[in-house]
């Protein structure tokens, strides 16, 4: 009866560790992916500021980022009125040229439709994080004076 019962227990673990592996889909926190169809209403969305990095695949800088835009993406959740998006510019030619991308990664915040602000500073997450918060306060000050 003891045999049966370990059997029991190993398939039993077997089965649960199984179950926990199984590769579910990833969610990318906040980070929105934009297309030629969806960037230009997007970063046109009445009272909200988008922070867009602007990439390609092969590009070795920006293989170096790792994980720094979704970790951001993270950091960022929960701030009103602050999105933060991404354009393959591999496959987004188009939104990208019309963006004025040049060299990659680029990292710009639009509001109203109209870019606002580029982003020159250190790569890491509080650095970018203080950066938007930075120009979203800018933005909203000067849209209340036009008020």
């Amino acid at each position: 009866m003891d045999l049966v019962l370990a059997r029991y227990l190993c398939l039993s673990s077997i089965l649960v560790f199984s179950l926990l592996s199984i590769s579910l889909p990833q969610t990318r926190a906040e980070v929105i992916t934009l297309t030629a169809e969806t960037f230009t209403d997007k970063v046109k969305e009445k009272d909200t500021v988008w922070f867009v990095k602007f990439c390609v695949p092969w590009c070795k800088h920006c293989k170096n980022l790792g994980t720094l835009w979704e970790d951001f993406g993270k950091e960022m959740e929960g701030e009103d009125e602050i999105e933060i998006g991404e354009v393959d510019c591999g496959l987004q030619k188009e939104v990208c040229s019309k963006a004025d991308i040049h060299s990659y990664p680029t990292f710009k915040v639009f509001y109203d439709g109209e870019e606002a602000a580029k982003f020159k500073g250190k790569r890491d997450v509080e650095s970018l994080k203080n950066f938007v918060l930075e120009e979203a306060e800018k933005l909203a000050a000067k849209q209340l004076a036009r008020e």
